[in-house]
């Protein structure tokens, strides 16, 4: 184990998965998560430490961890002090934020904020919600929900439920009347471990490994030989902000051109490219993607 060690917070439980399927994707090797709470990873600066979203950001603040992946939730739910080194779009399901709804039955005759007046509101995130109703001069009883939040709509007035595609609310039967938050996945560092020159580097390398597998992960590289008669009509089809790579082949009637381009965008541009004279087209996955 090397002198230098960055202690890193993982999150347990819904994020998990999606965050060690990032970590592999930027090129690290982890294992031993099935069965303890303290994972191995390829790189001895680093001590990985599985623990709840809920609680990451109080443990980074107090020092207990030097860096930890959350959600913007629970940071501001926890009211921690802490340094975000950035914003990583990813989740569970989906790479779109997630959202704290308030909901209520649809069968309810409550249609409107206002119209929870003295009434209860179940939640696992009772600091937010309370500043939600305190803004709104709305006075309710924000009770601590322990989960399975959904099934207290009916026992409650309404509830504050975490969503990411609305497809557990739609199950359950359940209207939303407002958006409390919404999250995404940050990255946080405690204070003192940012001003830490190689905790500082550390945490940094990190942040771009990863930064760059999301990147690539709805890219893909293009690859296709040309001839030079047909390279202007080929560069029109391609994306006007992107430069590809051209070069020269043995045959010097033609070239290799090289590109990265989205992934929802190939689908089009190679029917184009073949009509337009483009030969030997292939597409192929990338691992990082590094601007």
């Amino acid at each position: 184990m090397c002198d230098n060690v960055l202690k890193l917070g993982v999150p347990k439980g819904s994020l998990q998965t999606a965050t060690f399927d990032l970590f592999e994707r930027a090129g690290f090797n982890i294992s031993g998560y099935e069965r303890s709470y303290f994972p191995r990873i390829d790189d001895d600066e680093i001590s990985l430490i599985l623990l709840r979203a809920q609680e990451m950001s109080r443990y980074v603040e107090d020092g207990v961890l030097d860096a930890g992946f959350t959600g913007h939730d629970w940071v501001m739910e926890n009211g921690s002090d802490v340094h975000e080194v950035c914003e990583l779009l990813y989740s569970k399901a989906t790479s779109k934020p997630a959202r704290w709804v308030l909901a209520v039955p649809n069968e309810s005759d409550i249609n409107k904020p206002e119209d929870l007046e003295g009434g209860i509101i179940a939640t696992e995130l009772v600091n937010a919600t309370e500043k939600y109703f305190a803004k709104k001069k709305i006075n309710v009883k924000v009770e601590f929900s322990w989960g399975a939040t959904e099934v207290k709509a009916r026992l409650v007035s309404g509830i504050v439920e975490l969503t990411e595609t609305g497809s557990s609310l739609r199950a359950n039967n359940l209207k939303v009347l407002d958006t409390i938050l919404t999250s995404t996945t940050r990255f946080i560092a405690n204070k003192s471990a940012w001003k830490d020159k190689f905790k500082r580097e550390k945490i940094e390398n990190i942040s771009i490994l990863l930064n760059a597998a999301i990147d690539a992960k709805t890219k893909v590289g293009m690859k296709m030989n040309v001839m030079k008669a047909d390279l202007d009509k080929i560069l029109s089809i391609l994306p006007a902000e992107k430069s590809p790579t051209v070069s020269n082949l043995v045959d010097k009637d033609y070239v290799a051109l090289e590109i990265i381009v989205d992934d929802k965008d190939d689908r089009r541009m190679i029917p184009e490219l073949k009509r337009a004279g483009a030969t030997g087209i292939i597409t192929y996955p990338l691992n990082k993607v590094i601007h």
